[in-house]
């Protein structure tokens, strides 16, 4: 275990550069600039290559064009950001290429509160373009994580061929304190797959059903064509209906067959607990006090933290809902992920709602745990 002293935004930056992240394409943002920041100092030392672009969208466009020619790259933002880059998203994982945003969440819609905490882009990272896709969406809940989810993101992003995203919120980001980091062969760093046959026979989007594309490097001498149309296995665009269809089946596919290889989730106290919270990112620290405190008092509750949120825990969601007579969802915003969770558990649980850009209090969490 390594230990530092560091905020959350400049330990996504470190972690960016340890899963061998070589390039950052980006525009500053409250309250994600420090990344780009970070980035700025830390690439060229390890032979890589920044560049602040003149908006948000050819700040990800840039940062797609990088990653195609096999570089490990990465764009931040904040929520304004995020809308700018939705159509570039769909670009990413059309023609899969593997891509970490790191999105620092602030007050919303709109410019909203920049320098305020929030928890606004959940939906919008499961759906962060207009289409049918699956999203990957980490969201860490303290610093260490920050870094190890990071990581995370990019093992996945070149796993699966696919934009990744790093749901931080403005308190992890700015937050500066302890963190105890891993050593780097104990999380593993994972590379794309190459192509190594015949190089008049390779067919990149030729993949087998929920299976990702395999993607050799531009400029390696390996020809294909890279489209945001619907495309055969060369990568030329078609309407073919067969393949079309076939396109799309496996795009999503290759995410929800795999789910079980993305989720992670916490479970605090659960095991003997009659009342279940469920909080997610910085919300979930005030939370897991919260029980804490309710255990002192003698009420019986425990913690569910989602840490990959999309695609959500299914499984462990249904679970809670069977097992807990009684429930608490808490967010910084007002009530996004409750209704994903409500969906898969068929019932409704108890919400604790927030969008003022303060952070939950503990002693707000354990009243309406006592109202319960």
């Amino acid at each position: 275990m390594r230990q530092t002293i560091c905020n959350g935004n400049e330990l996504a930056a470190r972690a960016a550069i340890d899963a061998g992240c070589r390039f950052f394409g980006g525009y500053p943002i409250t309250p994600s600039s420090e990344i780009a920041h970070e980035m700025s100092v830390l690439l060229p030392k390890v032979g890589g290559k920044f560049i602040q672009m003149e908006d948000e969208i050819a700040g990800v466009l840039v940062s797609i064009g990088a990653a195609a020619s096999g570089v490990k790259a990465l764009t931040a933002t904040s929520g304004p950001g995020m809308s700018l880059k939705s159509e570039s998203f769909g670009l990413a994982f059309m023609y899969e290429t593997p891509l970490v945003c790191i999105d620092v969440m602030r007050g919303g819609p709109s410019t909203g509160l920049p320098t305020r905490v929030a928890q606004g882009d959940v939906s919008f990272a499961r759906n962060p373009t207009f289409g049918d896709v699956r999203s990957i969406a980490l969201c860490p809940g303290t610093l260490a994580e920050a870094y190890t989810e990071t990581i995370r993101a990019f093992n996945l992003a070149e796993t699966y061929m696919t934009p990744v995203f790093v749901l931080l919120d403005e308190t992890i980001g700015h937050m500066h304190s302890k963190a105890l980091l891993p050593d780097l062969d104990a999380i593993g760093i994972v590379d794309r797959k190459k192509y190594e046959g015949d190089r008049q026979s390779y067919k990149p989007y030729e993949a087998k059903k929920n299976e990702p594309a395999v993607l050799n490097p531009f400029f390696t001498g390996y020809r294909y064509h890279i489209t945001g149309l619907h495309h055969g296995a060369t990568g030329f665009p078609t309407e073919d209906a067969e393949l079309c269809q076939n396109l799309i089946e496996r795009l999503i596919g290759k995410i929800d067959a795999n789910q079980k290889a993305i989720e992670k989730n916490e479970r605090y106290l659960l095991d003997d607990a009659q009342i279940a919270v469920i909080a997610y990112g910085s919300a979930s620290l005030a939370a897991k006090e919260a029980v804490n405190m309710a255990r002192k008092e003698g009420i019986k509750a425990g913690l569910f933290r989602p840490i990959a949120l999309w695609p959500s825990p299914q499984e462990a969601i249904r679970e809670i809902g069977e097992r807990y007579e009684k429930a608490l969802i808490v967010e910084l915003n007002m009530g996004q992920y409750s209704l994903e969770i409500e969906r898969v558990a068929k019932r409704s649980f108890a919400t604790l709602n927030q969008a003022n850009g303060r952070a939950i209090e503990p002693s707000v969490i354990l009243k309406r745990i006592k109202e319960l």
